[in-house]
């Protein structure tokens, strides 16, 4: 008996039967996926990558206009925080290359709180607030891929501001 592929050829080598192959990402798997691909390079960004004790480090690791995206690589010190704050219109996906951080966002009214690890990905909108920080004893590094590319980061008072002023009035 004939396989399929015995009678009909091998479809893969017919090029213009398959669907073309997309230069970049346009969804929000794919901008995941290519997070965990460039998070799975290390030589290309472990280089890279420097500490500063008065602020978070950060250095642009790939902008790609034509697509609409940019990617970022920031370190994290003890302590270091980004501040509570949204993006903006962009998208975003979140990665932890090395050590721990935190990220602490507001879900049904109440403070959720998120122990990030290494490989862990936090995929968010335009609008989501939260705030990352490095709660641990040990430096972190992420990757950080914003779809449109970055161009605001609205600050917003944190939680306990937020309570503070509810309980004075």
């Amino acid at each position: 008996m004939n396989s399929d592929v015995q009678i009909a050829g091998d479809l893969l080598s017919v090029a213009h039967l398959l669907p073309p192959v997309p230069a970049h990402p346009s969804t929000v798997a794919g901008f995941a996926g290519l997070a965990r691909s460039l998070a799975a390079d290390r030589a290309a960004w472990a280089p890279l990558v420097r500490y500063d004790a008065t602020t978070r480090w950060y250095h642009r690791l790939r902008s790609v206009p034509s697509a609409g995206y940019e990617v970022w690589l920031l370190s994290w010190l003890p302590g270091q925080g980004s501040g509570r704050h949204d993006h903006g219109r962009s998208s975003g996906v979140l990665t932890v290359l090395e050590g721990e951080l935190t990220e602490h966002a507001t879900s049904g009214g109440g403070e959720v709180r998120h122990a990030l690890r290494p490989g862990a990905q936090r995929v968010f909108a335009p609008g989501y607030v939260h705030e990352v920080v490095n709660d641990a004893l040990t430096p972190a590094v992420s990757l950080h891929l914003y779809f449109p590319g970055l161009t605001e980061m609205p600050m917003h008072p944190s939680q306990h501001a937020v309570a503070a002023e509810a309980a004075a009035r």
